[in-house]
């Protein structure tokens, strides 16, 4: 019998991904206390600022000129799906949307024919470090939607399906599952009605998966067809299908077979990226994402002309506070805190 294990992959930045996957950052800065401003306490000399991905100090600036993060910028043609597992994001956009979200929320955000916005990671503490983890997922739209009118939608922590089971032995295994179907976890979250994870058979997950020392769970098939990356990005050595893998590492596996993964001496983590591929050209240039070049020089003109709506904010890296409740502001005014 065949391995499962099509592939093993070194884990960069970004992680390597596949149809109907763009892209995937992975951030986990240790950033220190904070400087009363929402930026961090310690010298910014030695960076590029405006362009410091230089993980100085275990963390990096990005975009930031005095918050760390990634000031208005526009995209076109696809989704991101962002899941901070520690630590505060600020967002703000085109569409008059805002949220600060964190601690295990997720924010799914379709660009569709046009957003700007804005993610900030305002450091609130001043008397304690302020580290900060999340994942950040770009997942292409079938050219049919790729002008559909761009959508936000917020999904809080403790919306998320989650399922914990334990082997045989009592190990645990903890699956949390932003998109996609997993049984014994509850209901599937409902993704955006233009998203390519909306439409049937496109067997879309978005799921973080903790093995404790030792556990063995099984990860189900999934549809023929579909491909699948799973990204460990902490622990030692797993067993999936039988091979051994030193993390951290990717592996694409074959969806359709169940994989048996055994957990080895140290807590693994994993993020796992499943989907039928949209099977269409891809033409990227930065932020757009369309299926020509022409279509490109299009959204870069209409951006250029249109600005996508403008930006409604005075400032073009937005904070919003210091207090740290999450919550999040519709583009219709609708107001909404996690339960």
């Amino acid at each position: 019998m065949s391995s499962p294990v099509l592939r093993v992959l070194p884990l960069g930045f970004p992680w390597e991904t596949a149809d109907p996957f763009l892209f995937c950052a992975y951030h986990d800065d240790a950033y220190p206390r904070g400087d009363g401003r929402m930026g961090p306490q310690a010298s910014l000399a030695g960076r590029d600022i405006g362009q410091d991905f230089s993980r100085k100090d275990g963390w990096s600036m990005y975009h930031g000129q005095r918050v760390p993060g990634f000031p208005a910028h526009p995209h076109r043609g696809f989704e991101t799906v962002t899941v901070v597992r520690k630590g505060l994001a600020d967002h703000a956009d085109s569409l008059g949307a805002r949220a600060r979200f964190g601690e295990g929320d997720a924010q799914w955000l379709t660009a569709g024919g046009g957003i700007v916005h804005s993610e900030m990671f305002p450091l609130l503490r001043e008397d304690a470090d302020n580290p900060l983890e999340l994942f950040q997922v770009w997942l292409n739209l079938p050219a049919r939607n790729k002008m559909v009118p761009g959508y936000f939608t917020m999904f809080w922590a403790g919306q998320i399906p989650r399922r914990v089971t334990q082997d045989e032995a009592g190990r645990e295994t903890v699956v949390r599952t932003v998109a996609g179907a997993l049984e014994g976890a509850g209901a599937p979250l409902s993704p955006p009605p233009h998203s390519w994870a909306a439409q049937p058979g496109s067997d879309v997950a978005i799921w973080t998966i903790r093995m404790a020392p030792g556990a063995r769970w099984t990860l189900p098939a999934a549809q023929a067809g579909s491909r699948r990356h799973l990204y460990g990005f902490k622990g030692g050595e797993v067993r999936t299908g039988g091979q051994a893998v030193q993390l951290p590492a990717a592996v694409e596996l074959r969806a359709d077979e169940a994989v048996l993964l055994e957990n080895g001496e140290a807590e693994s983590e994993f993020l796992m990226l499943q989907g039928r591929p949209i099977g269409e050209p891809v033409a990227q240039y930065g932020p757009f994402v369309m299926n020509s070049q022409a279509e490109i020089m299009q959204a870069i003109n209409d951006y250029r002309r249109t600005q996508f709506g403008g930006w409604p904010w005075d400032d073009d890296a937005p904070v919003h506070g210091g207090q740290p409740q999450r919550f999040a502001r519709h583009p219709d005014g609708r107001e909404e805190t996690p339960a």
